[in-house]
């Protein structure tokens, strides 16, 4: 309640007694753009660049103009000057953040109500659909009609291009991915109209990787159609010389091509590969790349032998000897080629450097049962030993099986909640509960374990 009533009065710390319209002169700007289209639509002047270089202009100015005033850190008295009252006020968020929401005919406004200074804003509606495309458009065709008008395209274009990229990031604030990506893409294309204006690849690198996250929380058809736009974006930039400082770029392609891999699987798994392959070669240092191809090894059939990948891995820790999922890919790694102490020395590792990480102590016990469980296979296997013989090497297993429980045991104190963790507790003791103090922990976890079920 009280921070409600904080809000509230905040709120009326710069509200005036009268509401009207954000200044937007829409029909003003409406006849531009209607005297701009008529231009082309002459016969006589659809054929000068100048006539196309005025049409984006035209719709450039119209584009940026309803949060043509509005910036982070502009106090709300100024704005209030520049752009009116709005038509409304209530209590909000912004990425979880209490704010004080301004609605306005296009926009809402997000105030902070400690300082009342913008921190955001979200762009309900547009003078006419398409603006920024279509300014791309004419600009790049008044190019195309006379490349001597380059430095009065190039100025219209980065105008157009910075209102697309302050426009992105306040809508990726507010969760609109998608129109976020989109402008993104546009301010690229914007800053790829003449060729002396250099195009940020990190545009349209965002625009993929907002795309590709987008797409990551989707399934069938919808996820893939979106996995495509996202491979469109990385592969255009990366054919232009693009990456990212960190290599980033390859790793979100390679979610690109995994993501619409049902779509024909020998084709995109191979894409895949190729583009971590291709990224830790070009960044041998970007361990987010290996432990993809960690991941992707051990995860698909036939890809590739993760044998291949351990003098890479062992390379990556002598630089980086503390890095976690380094260690935690490694061992997966090992035990993909079955070589189980090398598997578990590296979930020791983990669990060294992450003494309260459940994974960590998870898999450790884990582990050491499947290595008891290859133990198991082989000595069943052997139909020439004797019984005593046997009994002898089962004991040895028994006691690699016993390993295991001091590190489940953990996992479980950390999160009594897992299921996995109790029952594999509940199968070892039970298989141990001839040993000292056994019987007592199975006991105990097999009652967890009926409760459970």
């Amino acid at each position: 309640m009280k921070k409600f009533l904080f809000l509230v009065g905040a709120m009326m710390m710069f509200a005036l007694p009268t509401v009207n319209a954000q200044n937007v002169n829409t029909s003003n700007e409406l006849a531009k753009l209607k005297k701009a289209d008529l231009s082309l639509e002459n016969p006589k002047k659809n054929i000068k660049a100048a006539t196309w270089l005025a049409h984006g202009k035209s719709y450039t100015d119209a584009y940026i103009l309803p949060t043509k005033e509005i910036g982070r850190g502009v106090p709300v008295q100024v704005l209030q000057m520049n752009v009116g009252e709005p038509q409304n006020m209530y209590e909000g968020e912004l990425q979880g953040t209490p704010m004080i929401v301004l609605d306005y005919e296009y926009v809402d406004i997000y105030v902070n109500p400690t300082n009342y200074l913008i921190e955001g804003w979200n762009q309900k509606k547009s003078l006419k659909e398409g603006l920024a495309a279509t300014a791309i458009a004419s600009l790049s065709k008044a190019y195309e009609m006379d490349p001597k008008l380059e430095s009065k395209i190039a100025s219209v274009a980065l105008n157009l291009a910075n209102a697309l990229m302050q426009q992105g990031d306040a809508l990726n604030s507010v969760g609109r991915i998608m129109d976020a990506a989109e402008c993104f893409e546009l301010a690229y294309r914007a800053e790829s109209i003449v060729p002396s204006t250099t195009a940020n690849g990190d545009n349209i690198f965002n625009a993929g990787m907002l795309v590709t996250m987008q797409a990551a929380g989707l399934e069938g058809d919808e996820a893939m159609e979106i996995f495509a736009k996202g491979e469109q974006l990385f592969t255009e930039v990366i054919s232009k010389g693009y990456a990212d400082a960190n290599g980033h770029i390859y790793y979100s392609l390679f979610h690109c091509y995994y993501g619409q891999k049902t779509k024909n699987p020998e084709e995109y798994l191979a894409k895949a590969k190729e583009a971590l392959l291709t990224g830790i070669k070009l960044f041998p240092k970007n361990n987010t790349i290996l432990d993809g191809l960690m991941q992707f090894y051990t995860a698909e059939e036939g890809v590739g032998d993760p044998a291949e990948l351990t003098e890479m891995i062992e390379a990556s820790l002598q630089n980086d000897p503390t890095n976690y999922d380094l260690w935690f890919g490694r061992g997966r790694v090992y035990n993909a080629i079955k070589n189980y102490d090398e598997c578990i020395k590296s979930f020791e590792k983990c669990a060294e450097l992450r003494p309260e990480a459940f994974d960590a102590n998870f898999y450790l016990g884990y582990f050491i049962i499947e290595k008891a469980n290859d133990a198991v296979n082989t000595l069943n296997s052997n139909t020439g030993i004797s019984y005593d013989e046997y009994e002898a090497e089962n004991a040895k297993i028994n006691l690699i099986y016993a390993e295991a429980i001091p590190w489940l045991e953990r996992a479980h104190e950390i999160n009594p909640s897992d299921g996995a963790t109790i029952e594999y507790l509940n199968s070892l003791c039970f298989r141990l509960r001839d040993l000292d103090g056994m019987m007592d922990k199975y006991n105990k976890y097999h009652e967890l374990f009926m409760q459970t079920r």
